[in-house]
């Protein structure tokens, strides 16, 4: 599964990055994360707002930390 985080490298950016990290663990999902802080390339994703979440080229989240229960659901086959 290729993951990416889009984000400038903020707290937030990191917490998401680290919670992904670690549900893909704990479900045993092997997972490409990917961190994108070009602005350029994360405005062609039309995310506006940071962090936001890529999962196999489609984006699933956009600002704040996502849910654990929400990081769960993309993780699950």
């Amino acid at each position: 599964m290729d993951i990416k985080v889009l984000g400038s490298g903020c707290a937030n950016c990191r917490n998401t990055i680290a919670l992904i990290e670690q549900v893909a663990a704990e479900q045993g999902v092997p997972v490409t994360l990917t961190k994108v802080q070009e602005m350029q390339d994360i405005v062609a994703y039309g995310v506006m707002r940071t962090p936001g979440v890529v999962v196999d080229g489609k984006v699933v989240h956009a600002g704040g930390v996502p849910t654990r229960d929400k990081v769960a659901q993309w993780l699950a086959p």
